[in-house]
């Protein structure tokens, strides 16, 4: 294994960070000021538009999709650097740069699943960044860690799928952009095999019968930049035939297939949340005394330091090792150190978030600072793409099963 960056990894490095500092940092606070503003809360700050126009001039656009036709054409050892430079700040970077969730799963799904009119009617704008969308496949009444569980009826009548169930925390489904809804739900409730019961369609969001009923808080965050997480229910809503995508019985498979990256992606971007908080962990410990000397000079808070310090090397290694697996031998040959990695990184950075809110007292929990919002999303991924104890329960079935 070699992580040394190649030449074009190099070279999109040196322009992201360039983006970040002369474009993304100064305005955050800009964007937190034109919100309040919004008739919607919904809607795109105006400075969001323009950081999205810089981005696609600079050719800083569509990074996450290793697809050449659709995308950059990175691999996953490429982007891993990248996004974690845009999740130094993952409000406005992967948007910025259209590479923020769940678009970035919906765009991978349609490229990889999609038939030639679901991409031409779908997959180009998103591409485009012109349209927002949604995947809908957690439901409030049962554990969704269990994807086999949901209730959501997907029955064909003729020439129509007709879609009924109640989804919630559907990411994105509050923007005023988001025009497509990937549902998952069961085509054949009884059939004999539990991971052939499940389909995906494309469901509109003006089809008659889709009501978003309410914005879905997240620690008490609307998470507005990436379109809020909503409840929606479907009511006999009907879609074409031809909505499918794959083939019936195959939405498991295709869920696997959109959560592998998906997985790796967060991780990525959350060494970049760890690595924003140890600078602002050493800002604020060089600038404030406490007790008659600068808190840097405090040792537990050298200890914070170089812990956080250590613990990012190795996840950030980890996740690099996961990659170029990823790249080499497949997202299957991968599936050990893809759940490793979901275990560990956001558990370690909430730790760091945690320690750094610490640090900086009453400030680190307030709209003044960005670290309570960071170890929001943080904490919230302990929970998305299926909770850690999920990923535990077959980590160390497959190492057991070594020794049986």
């Amino acid at each position: 294994m070699d992580f040394t960056f190649d030449a074009r990894t190099e070279e999109l490095r040196a322009r992201l960070l360039a983006f970040m500092d002369e474009h993304v940092y100064p305005a955050e606070q800009v964007a937190h000021e034109q919100r309040e503003r919004l008739s919607s809360p919904w809607e795109n700050p105006p400075v969001v538009e323009e950081l999205k126009a810089e981005a696609r001039r600079q050719g800083l656009w569509n990074l996450f999709l290793p697809d050449a036709e659709h995308g950059a054409g990175l691999t996953n050892l490429q982007y891993a650097p990248l996004a974690e430079i845009t999740g130094r700040s993952p409000q406005l970077a992967p948007t910025a740069t259209n590479c923020a969730a769940p678009d970035t799963g919906n765009m991978e799904v349609l490229a990889q699943f999609g038939d030639e009119r679901q991409k031409k009617q779908w997959l180009e704008p998103l591409l485009a960044g012109e349209i927002r969308s949604a995947f809908a496949m957690t439901e409030p009444d049962v554990a969704s860690s269990d994807a086999t569980n949901i209730t959501t009826h997907i029955r064909r009548e003729g020439d129509e799928y007709v879609v009924t169930g109640r989804k919630w925390y559907i990411s994105g489904a509050m923007h005023p952009d988001c025009t497509i809804f990937i549902v998952m739900g069961k085509t054949d409730p009884d059939g004999a095999d539990i991971r052939r019961q499940q389909s995906m369609v494309l469901v509109p969001r003006d089809t008659p019968g889709v009501t978003v009923k309410r914005a879905m808080r997240v620690f008490g965050y609307e998470d507005h930049y990436h379109g809020g997480h909503a409840e929606v229910v479907f009511d006999e809503a009907r879609v074409p035939v031809s909505n499918l995508i794959g083939e019936e019985g195959g939405g498991f498979a295709i869920a696997q297939a959109r959560l592998g990256p998906g997985r790796i992606h967060h991780c990525m971007r959350l060494i970049g949340m760890a690595e924003r908080a140890i600078e602002l962990m050493c800002r604020r410990a060089v600038s404030r005394d406490a007790f008659g000397k600068a808190l840097a000079q405090q040792g537990v808070v050298q200890n914070w330091i170089a812990d956080a310090r250590v613990a990012v090397e190795q996840l950030r290694l980890l996740v690099l090792k996961t990659a170029w697996m990823m790249d080499t031998v497949g997202n299957r040959g991968a599936h050990t150190e893809i759940q490793a990695i979901k275990i560990a990184t956001p558990r370690t950075v909430v730790g760091i978030l945690d320690r750094a809110i610490q640090l900086y007292g009453a400030g680190g929990v307030s709209q003044d600072f960005p670290l309570a919002e960071l170890y929001a999303g943080a904490r919230t991924l302990m929970i998305a793409d299926g909770p850690d104890e999920v990923h535990q329960r077959s980590l160390a079935r497959r190492e057991l099963k070594k020794y049986r």
